[in-house]
């Protein structure tokens, strides 16, 4: 049987049950119904779907856009068909409370189920992705009426949600927005303003779309501090649940970006009065909890999705890899170095040094970055279900420190994975007659996706290294520290020891650039700092994939020591100079006259 070019199965059940053990989950109350066989199954009919009905539209999704006709959003119909497929699977439902229909899932299973779709075709892949996190927002901060009114629609796939933060003058700067929300008597607030780079947000894949919308209530405080959050549906609900008249958000235009083809992009107008429900203007409007804590709640499902990002860039590079792969087995072009007669046979491609040199650098940012995003879904299932209170703060801090990384690392070094499936594939690598420049255009936009590789940078050096007095990178240190100490005395000592001289010049250079007293210097090496500490982080995953190995000599796992033996002797010694350049202090990004430029 071909094995798969859209992600490899058997990496997969590598790492959730030769290494994280997720078959040791099932010992908790949540996850008591579950089993191997019941994990597996599961993976078994996600790679199915995803072959079957995700991946055979991905190249046509990428060149018939969705359009905009007569104020709608036309797509292929093969987007809907998917999609129709992945809900009548109850693979929408997976994570969720058996409460809502779901099968509680452990959130590391729920990742590698979805990792298969996002591979396959991640512009259709969005529309559950977005839906899911809208619907755990709601879970978590929203009132029972409003659970019942728009989660389980959405556990039913009956209705997608959407994640409405920018706007066209603010961008990121959420500070700045001016989407406006003024209370009515009965409760509800009407909305006034536009929303740019919405994805998903207009369609008719489904009967209604769930709006999660930051907006500012007149009166509030000023900044960030007066942002608050409201569920807009495109139809009103009745109190029966049925829907009622159109609510005024109203598609304004259509963005066409280099990738994520197939997902509308939208820019949303709320309260333009195009539709006046009740015969009054503005967009109705549900606060979600309390008044001004909407970016508190928007960081729920942005932290989520950023982790989300991660795996899709992960998984996107992963794909990219895969095919180069098969191309390099197969493809017949030059001979060995050493080869002297011109009449012998041309040699598959993958026998030329170079070539291998560049798969086996994309094998270890796939393969490293779908390590740390599983690691990361982890983390979730340990802090929500761990038996004490201590371990479970301890996978909090330990994750929210991840978070920036597990977002910005794949998103930097997954699309290097597709840049060098394109150039393995040479000259044909860069044309349409092969998927894997479609990879790359699609990837691109996920340094960009849910927060700046830049504003993660701020996020990780800004905050999470010196919150609660550099509790988070303490705690790294010493997760990292307690792996290390297990590969004493084996094959990757050496490893271990590299890796702990990199945990130590991260400390130190971490109370270097704070210690300036100078934030302008600090942050202006913000995005050395990331790249490096990644590459630590991804570093320390590699040892930990190695020792996982230990015992076993098959093709499989001898790969994974190659890899894990590349990472460390080509990818983890680019930290010693960053960290000499952050140590530095260097001023020459900070001190560049605009002018100059």
């Amino acid at each position: 049987m071909r094995s798969s070019l859209i992600l490899s199965r058997r990496d997969l059940d590598f790492l959730l049950h030769e290494w994280l053990d997720v078959e040791g989950l099932v010992k908790r109350p949540r996850y008591a119904e579950h089993s191997r066989e019941t994990f597996d199954a599961v993976l078994d009919l996600a790679e199915q779907i995803a072959t079957d009905h995700f991946a055979p539209h991905n190249r046509k999704a990428d060149e018939n856009e969705p359009r905009m006709v007569d104020g709608r959003a036309v797509l292929i119909p093969e987007v809907k068909q998917a999609l129709d497929v992945f809900v009548e699977a109850g693979l929408m439902a997976g994570e969720f409370d058996e409460e809502y229909g779901g099968m509680q899932l452990p959130h590391v299973v729920g990742q590698a189920v979805f990792a298969w779709f996002k591979a396959a075709n991640v512009g259709t892949s969005a529309y559950p992705f977005l839906t899911m996190s809208n619907a755990r927002l709601l879970l978590a901060h929203g009132s029972r009426e409003q659970i019942d009114t728009y989660v389980r629609p959405e556990i039913e796939g009956r209705w997608f949600g959407t994640m409405a933060l920018s706007e066209p003058q603010a961008g990121s700067s959420l500070a700045d927005i001016t989407t406006k929300a003024v209370p009515q008597d009965d409760g509800t607030y009407r909305l006034t303003g536009n929303k740019m780079w919405i994805s998903g947000g207009d369609h008719e894949l489904t009967e209604n779309i769930v709006h999660l919308v930051l907006a500012k209530i007149p009166g509030g405080p000023p900044g960030v501090k007066g942002i608050s959050l409201f569920v807009v549906p495109k139809f009103l609900v009745n109190e029966d649940g049925t829907l009622g008249e159109r609510n005024d958000v109203v598609l304004a235009g259509l963005n066409h970006k280099m990738g994520y083809r197939g997902t509308t992009n939208t820019l949303l107008n709320f309260g333009e009065g195009v539709h006046t429900p009740g015969g009054r203007p503005g967009a109705v409007g549900h606060l979600v909890g309390e008044p001004h804590r909407g970016l508190t709640y928007m960081f729920h499902m942005m932290n989520e999705a950023r982790i989300g990002v991660g795996m899709g860039a992960t998984v996107l590079g992963y794909t990219g890899y895969l095919h180069a792969l098969e191309y390099a087995r197969t493809r017949t072009q030059g001979r060995p170095a050493g080869a002297n007669d011109p009449a012998s046979p041309a040699v598959p491609i993958i026998e030329h040094p170079d070539v291998r040199r560049m798969l086996l650098a994309a094998k270890s940012y796939a393969e490293g970055g779908l390590a740390l995003g599983l690691y990361c879904a982890r983390l979730v299932d340990e802090e929500q279900t761990a038996e004490t209170e201590e371990e479970r703060a301890r996978a909090h801090l330990l994750l929210d420190t991840l978070t920036p990384i597990a977002k910005a690392w794949p998103s930097q070094w997954g699309p290097v994975a597709d840049d060098l499936a394109i150039q393995v594939h040479g000259g044909y690598g860069y044309t349409r007659d092969y998927p894997v420049e479609q990879f790359y255009r699609d990837n691109r936009l996920n340094p960009i996706h849910e927060g700046t590789n830049g504003i993660q940078a701020l996020d990780l050096l800004g905050r999470k290294v010196v919150a609660q007095d550099g509790a988070g990178l303490r705690l790294l240190g010493e997760t990292i520290s307690a792996t290390t100490a297990r590969a004493a005395g084996t094959q990757w000592a050496g490893f271990a020891a590299d890796l702990d001289a990199a945990v130590a010049r991260m400390g130190e250079v971490t109370a270097t650039l704070w210690g300036t007293g100078d934030p302008d210097l600090a942050l202006a090496n913000a995005s050395v700092y990331l790249e490096a500490t990644g590459h630590l982080v991804v570093g320390w995953l590699w040892l930990e994939q190695a020792l996982a190995c230990e015992g076993s000599t098959d093709a499989f796992h001898e790969g994974k020591r190659a890899a894990a033996r590349y990472f460390w002797r080509w990818e983890l010694p680019r930290t010693r100079a960053q960290f000499d350049l952050l140590e530095s202090l260097d001023r020459t990004v900070l001190d560049t006259d605009e002018a100059w430029l």
